[in-house]
C-alpha cells in the first residue's frame, strides 16, 4: 500500500481562510505529503460482515461508562456491507440483552495501532434526537491503565438532534468526561446526514490538528493543556467506529427519533508521513 494523500492547493487556500478558527495557524496551512499505511475499503457483498484481520467487535450493553441504551451485537443485522463500497454501522429498536436498542461498536485494537500520522474517514452521519455516532482513537494502553490516563482522541462525534454540527476532542488527565478539550464545527451549508464528509486528525508528537473536508477547525499542543493536564499523546492509539443510542451526552431517543439508524463508512484510512 502506497498511496500518497496529498492536501490539495484548492483546500489549502480554504485553511488558510479557516484559519480564523485556529490561533497562529502555523505550519497547518503547509501541503503535507503521506503514505498509506493501513485501509478498509469496504468492498465486498452486501450482509459481508467486517473483516476480522481488521476489526473486532466490543459486545455488551453496559452502557460503556456514558449511560448509552444499546447493546452492542456482533450480529450483522448491526454491522455489515452495504454491497455499494460501504460499511453500515445500524441502531435498531428491538429487545436485546436486557436493552431496547441495538447497534454496533468496531475497533482495531490488538489488529492495528499506530503513533502519529494522518487518521481518516469518509463518512454518511445518521439523524435523529439521542443518535450518537463516533470515530474515535484510544490508547493502546487503555487495559492497563484506564481511562483517561490511556488518552482519547475524538476524531468525530455527533449529536443527531444536531444535523449541522460536530465535535471534534481529546481527552486525557486533567481533561476528561463533560470537560474535554474540544470544539464544534458547523457545516457551512445543509447538514451532515445529507452526504458524505472527510473527517481526520494529523497527530505529530507535539500537535494535533482536527479536519472536516480538508478544512482545519482545531489545534491542540502540550501548551494548550490546562494546568493539570498531561500529555499523553505519545504512544499508539486504535481505531473504533460506534453508533450509540442515548447517553449523557445525547440524551434518550423520543417520540421524533426514528429508527433503524445508519452510518455509513465509505473508508477509513491510515497514513504516515512521507
Amino acid at each position: 500500500m502506497r498511496r500518497i494523500h496529498r492536501i490539495p492547493s484548492a483546500a489549502a487556500i480554504v485553511a488558510l481562510a479557516a484559519c480564523t478558527l485556529l490561533s497562529a495557524c502555523g505550519d497547518d496551512q503547509e501541503d503535507r505529503e503521506y503514505v498509506l499505511v493501513w485501509a478498509d475499503e469496504f468492498d465486498g457483498p452486501v450482509d459481508t460482515p467486517i473483516d476480522p484481520e481488521k476489526w473486532v467487535h466490543d459486545v455488551g450493553g453496559g452502557g460503556w461508562g456514558n449511560n448509552q441504551l444499546e447493546y452492542d451485537t456482533d450480529r450483522p443485522e448491526n454491522a455489515s456491507l452495504d454491497g455499494e463500497g460501504s460499511l453500515r454501522i445500524i441502531a435498531r429498536e428491538e429487545e436485546f440483552g436486557g436493552r431496547d436498542y441495538t447497534s454496533a461498536r468496531i475497533k482495531t485494537q490488538g489488529l492495528f495501532e499506530q503513533t502519529y500520522g494522518r487518521f481518516e474517514a469518509r463518512i454518511k452521519l445518521p439523524r435523529g434526537q439521542g443518535i450518537w455516532p463516533a470515530f474515535w482513537m484510544l490508547g493502546s494502553n487503555f487495559p492497563e491503565v484506564g481511562w483517561p490516563e490511556c488518552g482519547e482522541i475524538d476524531i468525530m462525534e455527533y449529536r443527531g438532534q444536531e444535523p449541522y454540527r460536530i465535535l471534534g476532542s481529546a481527552h486525557g488527565p486533567g481533561y476528561f468526561g463533560a470537560r474535554p478539550y474540544s470544539t464544534t464545527y458547523d457545516l457551512p451549508v445543509g447538514n451532515f446526514d445529507e452526504g458524505f464528509h472527510v473527517f481526520s486528525i494529523e497527530w505529530t508528537e507535539n500537535r494535533i490538528t482536527w479536519f472536516v473536508d480538508d478544512v482545519p477547525y482545531q489545534r491542540m499542543r502540550p501548551e494548550d493543556l490546562p494546568v493539570n493536564g498531561r500529555w499523553v499523546f505519545d504512544q499508539p492509539f486504535f481505531l473504533i467506529l460506534n453508533v450509540a443510542v442515548g447517553g449523557n451526552f445525547v440524551g434518550s431517543p423520543d417520540a421524533s427519533t426514528q429508527f433503524p439508524q445508519t452510518m455509513l463508512v465509505d473508508y477509513v484510512r491510515v497514513y504516515e508521513l512521507k
